[in-house]
Formats: structure tokens, C-alpha cells, sequence
């Protein structure tokens, strides 16, 4: 995807070294809050209340002693009150989300363009760590997340033409020269869908009647809906390569550990497919320019 557009592009006067610090401490903050979702949504309870309490004691977290990624070392990973074990989940998120703002912004820029990136990745990184611990993408963010990325596909080409969107200006939608700009980009985003997660479904469908096993979850299907809306049909099927290819791995380790050497081992595709679609957000445009200068120069 190409995010410099003119339109867009917005300068600050602060160092360089204080934006990238404002991003970091943005994102811990926003992975505190992740850790809140990936917690609670699969166990159908509120995100905004009760207030962050210790699961054992039940004694409320104090506000200095919830301080993204500080606290868990300060507190030696034990509860202050009943000195439970506190999962290293929570640190994790909350650099793993502000290392990923880091590195969005720093592809991205300062932009109108950057919250929607933002929203996006911090979206995906819940989805990965829900599934990592729940084996489940559950449609209270991936239909959000769908309605989320076809509305910016609708409008952002409005104002930044077909600039913004890396789909709309190769082939086939550069055929479509002659059309309103909003329905070019609509185009691309059903295109984008159906080769996302039409692929996924396709292929889970033909799995099941030829081995009579679940292939992988419909909420995969939909992560991949919302992928390919707002990545566009390039970047999807760069995100189920790289997902497909990282959960290989993972999972030929995993089977190399085992005893028994299950081969039927269940991974969470999911989390592999959020790991794709971080990496297509980020770097999807250079991959696929590499990947064609190498192997098919002109």
C-alpha cells in the first residue's frame, strides 16, 4: 500500500526522537487496554466494567501499579495484595503493540492515513492473542473490524484519488479508468474479501469433504474478509502465504516435540494469519516488488 499521499502528508515540529517516543508510550497505553479485550471478550464480560481487579484477591488494580509494561516489573509479575502469579501476557502485549505502532508509524508518517493503520494493527494483534489462548476470533471484533475497513475504503479515495490504495491502481481495477473513484475502491474491497476470505473458505470447505475434519474456523474466513477489504486482493493472499507458511513451521516444531508425533495437532491459524497481515501492512508492497524484480525482471 502506498501511505504518502500529498493529501495527507503532515509535518511536526518535534525531534523525530520525541514522535517516536510519544508512539511507544501510545501504544504500551493502548496494549493496557488490549490486555483488557483479549481477556474479557472471550469470556463475555464488559471491557469498561468493573475496573481491573486481581482475578484471585479480587482486590481493584491501584493506577501505579498498572503502568504498561513497568509495572509487571516492579512488581516482580506478583499481585501486590494476595502475590498471585500475573501472566506474562500483559507485559508482552503492551510492547509487543507498541513496538508494532512503532514500526507502522514509521513506515506510515504522520498522517491522516495513521489512525486508520493504528486501528487496524491494534484489531489484529487482539485477534492474534485471543486465538493464541482461546482458539477462537470472536465476531464481536472481526465484524467490527470488516465494517471498519470497508467504510475507509469507501471514503478515503474520495479525497486522496487512487493514491491511497495500492490495489486500485494495478490490474484489474486499473481497467476502470471511467468510474466514480468510491466505487473502484468498493470493487477492490469485494475483490479483496472474496480472495481473502472466499480462499479460505473455499479451501476449508473441500478439507472437510475430502477428510471430514474442520479445516480451520469461520473466523478465520472473516479475519480474512476484513484483511483483503482494506489490504486489497494482493496483500490477502500475501497474508495467507505468510500466515500459512508461519503456521507450517510453528507447527512442524510443535509436532517434532511431541511423542506421539500427532500430525492432526491443532494450531491457531488465526494468530499466523494476524502475523501476515502485520507483515503485508507493513512491508506487503516491498515483498511483492522484490519478489517480482527477483524472480520475473523485465
Amino acid at each position: 500500500m502506498n501511505f504518502f499521499p500529498a493529501f495527507f502528508e503532515t509535518k511536526t515540529e518535534m525531534p523525530e526522537i520525541i514522535n517516536y517516543i510519544f508512539v511507544f508510550v501510545f501504544g504500551a497505553l493502548v496494549g493496557s487496554f488490549l490486555n483488557v479485550v483479549i481477556y474479557r471478550v472471550p469470556n463475555g464480560e464488559s471491557i469498561i466494567f468493573p475496573t481491573s481487579a486481581c482475578p484471585k484477591c479480587k482486590n481493584p488494580i491501584k493506577f501505579y501499579d498498572n503502568i504498561p509494561i513497568l509495572s509487571w516489573f516492579i512488581l516482580g509479575g506478583n499481585c501486590r495484595h494476595c502475590n498471585e502469579k500475573i501472566s506474562q501476557r500483559y507485559p508482552s502485549v503492551e510492547f509487543f503493540t507498541a513496538l508494532i505502532f512503532i514500526l507502522v508509524f514509521r513506515q506510515i508518517g504522520f498522517n491522516a492515513f495513521l489512525p486508520v493503520c493504528l486501528v487496524f494493527a491494534a484489531s489484529i494483534i487482539t485477534l492474534m492473542f485471543i486465538d493464541a489462548e482461546h482458539m477462537i476470533l470472536p465476531n464481536l471484533i472481526t465484524y467490527p473490524l470488516l465494517v471498519f475497513a470497508l467504510v475507509v475504503r469507501l471514503i478515503f479515495p474520495l479525497f486522496s484519488g487512487v493514491e491511497i490504495f495500492s490495489d486500485l491502481k494495478t490490474f484489474p481495477l486499473n481497467q476502470l479508468d471511467d468510474s466514480p473513484i468510491w466505487l473502484v475502491s468498493l470493487v477492490g474491497a469485494v475483490l479483496g474479501a472474496l480472495v481473502g476470505g472466499g480462499f479460505l473458505w473455499l479451501v476449508g470447505g473441500i478439507w472437510k469433504r475430502l477428510r471430514g475434519v474442520e479445516a480451520m474456523g469461520l473466523g478465520d474466513v472473516k479475519m480474512m474478509f476484513a484483511v483483503g477489504v482494506l489490504l486489497g486482493w494482493r496483500l490477502a493472499i500475501l497474508t495467507i502465504f505468510l500466515g500459512a507458511f508461519s503456521g507450517a513451521v510453528f507447527g512442524i516444531f510443535i509436532i517434532a516435540k511431541q511423542k506421539n508425533k500427532d500430525l492432526q495437532t491443532q494450531i491457531p491459524f488465526g494468530t499466523f494469519l494476524g502475523t501476515g497481515a502485520i507483515l503485508s501492512l507493513l512491508f506487503g508492497e516491498q515483498m511483492i516488488k522484490w519478489y517480482f524484480d527477483t524472480f520475473f525482471p523485465r
